[in-house]
């Protein structure tokens, strides 16, 4: 291995998930500084609390003082009280508003790169996967912000602050509690790091069972017309016992560890107390042990609880970075997940208004996706606005790429793409998105304030206004998930009255005719027609005669290059 190689090495971080965790930070710094601020005021009452109550012990057991004598301490003792007691409100205030706002952030940053990958480079992952990174794994990030980080530096300056004044009062306590101490992070650290194996683990259990039962939930009515049914009850039952394995494995290490730092904590303060109480008997006689006095000991007895109690705080919040580890893994694999480039000249997929006066315009445009070669281009194409094309071509030939392209679904490595504004694109293929609510609310996705008379006319045009006029629910007839409760045919045409109530210019439909049966067919090519004399610009991938004959141009496409009409179909023909 060469030296730069070395070095280059040397410089990548050890931990890529915690300094990914930690550049999160930037923006709750404020935030995380007051949360500081108020665990150190909590630390300080607490101190005054406790040396107020050793006095008032001591005065009033050695003294014989009375509380004529000791309300001033006792007043100050009470102040103490409240002044923690606000400040810790204090600190668990600003530790929410960190969680808050980094969860904020990371899922503003998840839905961005979402959006800049689009469906077609999403079409790898499963929807509830991802689903399950948007709140499961963005809601794990919460505990570290919230709990864990402001404590870290808590567990540091805290013990620190008790031990200067048990020193102060007796070196020997102090010695004993600077021994005990390093015990409870370093058995944290060791049992931190099979928590977070554990957490990686489950994290991936859960969005393989989320992706799972969905894909179940999905085809239940073809596994119960094959009889399937109970076999895959049987796989979900199955996936989700492990997922409870998992989880509990991961309980039990988080038990384990609070176990294990409590006997720790529980044996130091134990032998604090056991020195303090023989040195008061005078059985112990070594070094400051005959210094002692009710005070001081009782002040030390006092201190030890709460000298240890920072360290088992943060061992409890262990598991809040272990699971902030654990997601962070799955988080960054799907904001590095690269995004292409558009090349140097390209441009907007908007063009500026008035710069052009075309619907859309392409410029020796190429495309290609993740692991494959070339898919489109180079090629060039102008739309006039209100035209009606049809692209025709074998499968495989671009397409849907081109529509894709067209959508902004994707981004062009080469060329310019260039789209009129307008007030949205209207996107149809074989698969139309038909959610589960009434036939209204499937309307209102596209058109929110439309009214019920534009609604039924949309469905007019479209083809199912004798449809509407017999269904008993007219348009608060429920629809399933996916369209269940319609036919492939009236899903479509659906759709289509989705397209007509849409103040979209610019209609993209891919294949919207295919796998219906005659009828259909030429129901929805009808609606087409109707839609087409709306003055829209319609761009229209299709096999069908009766849509390239309703185009005012036919484009053939072969291996993604434009080629000549159908007539000499496959000639390759120069690029304007």
């Amino acid at each position: 291995m060469s030296r730069g190689s070395r070095s280059g090495a040397r410089s990548r971080p050890r931990n890529p998930s915690r300094a990914w965790l930690e550049a999160q930070a930037t923006a709750i710094r404020p935030w995380h500084r007051r949360a500081l601020g108020c665990g150190l005021i909590v630390a300080v009452a607490t101190l005054v609390q406790m040396g107020g109550l050793a006095w008032i012990v001591a005065h009033a057991v050695i003294a014989g003082q009375g509380i004529a004598e000791l309300w001033p301490v006792l007043l100050v003792v009470g102040l103490a009280l409240v002044l923690r007691a606000a400040a810790q409100w204090g600190q668990e205030v600003s530790g929410q508003a960190c969680g808050l706002t980094v969860k904020r952030e990371v899922r503003a940053q998840l839905l961005a790169k979402l959006h800049a990958l689009g469906p077609v480079r999403l079409a790898s992952r499963h929807s509830a996967g991802i689903a399950s990174q948007l709140v499961d794994q963005v809601e794990s990030l919460e505990g570290y912000y919230a709990r864990f980080r402001p404590q870290v530096m808590l567990a540091l300056l805290v013990p620190l602050l008790y031990l200067v004044v048990v020193l102060w009062l007796n070196w020997l306590a102090a010695i004993w509690l600077l021994i005990a101490a390093p015990l409870i992070p370093l058995f944290m650290a060791l049992i931190g790091m099979g928590a977070q194996r554990l957490n990686e683990a489950q994290f991936r259990a859960v969005t393989r069972l989320s992706g799972h039962f969905l894909d179940r939930v999905r085809g239940i009515t073809t596994l119960q017309l094959f009889g399937l049914g109970e076999r895959a009850t049987a796989e979900v039952s199955d996936v989700a016992h492990d997922y409870r394995r998992r989880s509990m494995r991961t309980l039990r290490v988080a038990f384990l560890s609070s176990a294990v730092l409590e006997f720790f904590a529980a044996v130091s303060v134990a032998v604090v107390a056991i020195y303090i109480g023989l040195g008061l008997l005078g059985y112990i006689d070594y070094g400051p042990a005959g210094e002692l006095d009710l005070f001081s000991g009782l002040f030390i007895l006092l201190l030890a609880p709460e000298f240890f109690q920072p360290l088992r705080t943060l061992s409890q919040h262990y598991h809040d970075r272990a699971s902030a580890l654990g997601a962070a893994e799955g988080l960054m694999a799907l904001l590095d997940e690269p995004v292409p480039v558009p090349a140097t000249d390209s441009a907007s997929a908007q063009a500026p208004s008035g710069a052009m006066t075309a619907a859309v315009e392409l410029e020796a445009v190429e495309l290609s996706h993740v692991g494959r070669q070339r898919v489109l281009g180079p090629l060039s194409l102008r739309v006039e606005s209100g035209e009606v094309v049809a692209l025709v071509g074998p499968s495989g030939s671009g397409k849907s790429s081109l529509l894709q392209l067209i959508a902004g679904f994707v981004a062009a490595d080469r060329g310019r793409v260039a789209v009129t504004p307008g007030p949205a694109i209207a996107w149809l293929d074989q698969r139309p998105l038909i959610i589960q609510g009434t036939l209204a609310e499937n309307l209102r996705l596209v058109a929110p304030t439309a009214s019920d008379a534009a609604l039924r006319s949309a469905l007019e045009e479209a083809g199912l206004g004798a449809w509407l006029r017999a269904a008993k629910g007219g348009l608060d007839t429920p629809l399933g998930e996916r369209g269940v409760g319609l036919s492939g045919g009236e899903g479509q045409r659906l759709a289509l009255a989705r397209v007509f109530l849409s103040p979209a210019r610019l209609v993209l439909l891919d294949e919207p005719t295919a796998a219906l049966d005659p009828e259909t067919e030429r129901a929805v090519v009808t609606a087409l027609q109707r839609l087409a004399a709306t003055g829209r610009t319609l761009l229209v991938a299709t096999h069908h005669p009766a849509l390239m004959a309703m185009a005012d141009r036919v484009l053939a496409l072969d291996g993604g290059r434009l080629v000549s009409a159908p007539g000499t179909l496959w000639q390759e023909v120069p690029i304007s």
